[in-house]
């Protein structure tokens, strides 16, 4: 079987090496000679020697009774060996003071350059782009539909091409140019929703109705916790650790293996709930589209870097939500809920309850540009 290794042969005394699951980095343990013991065998998983590195894998040495069946200690396993990465893992002793200054230098500065160069209307292109789409259509559902499908373009297509562009000017390069690029197509296609949310026609009007509000704002909370499991690492995120391609496999991965897209359509269903016109609708229409394109695309490119890890991965993970934990391929561990007591989870908590309570600003400030 491709994700093991069994060497048939009694064994005989040997070092065992474990690697930490707790870790992005490999701890190995101190050498302890295992007694000889014939009716055991041992397996390494995974064997593919491609994927034994820090930053693809992380495994362990087990054995399995000699008469245990390769399927049955595959079973026993499944829960406790991860192959991928562990989710928002944040150990607080491996942060770098430096790193996190660079950080808050770096967003400062990129926040300074897409207000001067793209937001402010005196100096920024921003009108311009928005204008020119505008153009194309008198409809606001149009041209709704054109800003999300442009960022979506732009967005899935250097995600897409991220190999080749990595090979040639570095990942730290390529990371600045899918920020350059992708942050001002958001921002306008994010200020423009928020311009002409009611605009159109309205289809029905249920904001009257009692618990819908409190539904739309609890689905649009818990959306958030799908939305964003691949900013857990911030200064990657920056460019100011190297960007990697994670196969992240804890956590909310254990629920659905695309909850970028699961949280998108929540927080879209919500929204057009609320909203209740054809603006809403075409806006979620297009970002539903986008994100399900985005499961493929998203499976395809892990499946071209991991290739057998990957497919470890996906056969006891699911797209839909709680899938592979119904079926019984995916096994929580009985602590699985502490695998979200970690401070990323917090900082997405505060995050979503501050940008709840400054919708007034936001919205304040995207009808200052016209757009």
């Amino acid at each position: 079987m491709a994700a093991s290794l069994l060497l048939c042969r009694p064994a005989i005394p040997l070092f065992a090496a474990k690697i930490s699951n707790q870790s992005p980095l490999f701890s190995f343990s101190t050498p302890k000679v295992l007694s000889p013991l014939p009716e055991y065998r041992t397996c390494l998983c995974p064997t593919t020697v491609s994927l034994f590195r820090p930053e693809n894998f992380r495994g362990y040495w087990w054995r399995r009774p000699a008469g245990t069946s390769l399927g049955e200690a595959e079973e026993e396993k499944t829960s406790a060996a991860i192959i991928g990465e562990d989710s928002a893992a944040f150990e607080l002793d491996q942060q770098k003071l430096s790193s996190w200054v660079a950080f808050t230098v770096i967003l400062g500065v990129v926040l300074a350059a897409l207000n001067v160069l793209w937001i402010d209307p005196s100096s920024g292109f921003g009108k311009y782009f928005i204008s020119g789409v505008s153009r194309l259509s008198e409809s606001d559902e149009v041209v709704m539909l054109l800003l999300v499908f442009i960022f979506a373009a732009v967005h899935s297509g250097m995600a897409s091409f991220r190999d080749s562009g990595e090979k040639l000017i570095g990942q730290r390069s390529y990371r600045v140019l899918f920020a350059g690029i992708s942050l001002p197509l958001a921002v306008s296609t994010v200020v423009y929703f928020i311009n002409h949310r009611y605009d159109g026609v309205q289809l029905w009007n249920v904001q009257s109705i009692p618990g819908v509000h409190q539904l739309v704002w609890l689905s649009s909370f818990l959306s958030f916790f799908f939305l964003y499991p691949s900013t857990f690492n911030l200064l990657e995120v920056a460019a100011v650790d190297k960007p990697k391609m994670h196969l992240w496999e804890t956590g909310i991965m254990r629920i659905t293996r695309h909850p970028q897209m699961v949280g998108q359509v929540v927080w879209c269903l919500a929204h057009t709930l609320w909203i209740g016109n054809s603006v809403a609708l075409a806006a979620s229409v297009g970002l539903i589209a986008h994100h399900l394109f985005g499961v493929w695309n998203g499976d395809r490119r892990l499946a071209a870097r991991y290739g057998e890890a990957f497919d470890v991965v996906k056969s006891r993970t699911s797209i839909l939500p709680f899938a592979a934990i119904v079926d019984g391929r995916q096994k929580l561990p009985k602590d699985y809920y502490k695998e979200f007591l970690r401070l990323p989870y917090l900082t997405v908590t505060a995050v979503t309850l501050g940008a709840y309570f400054a919708h007034p600003l936001m919205q304040a400030a995207s009808f200052g540009l016209h757009w």
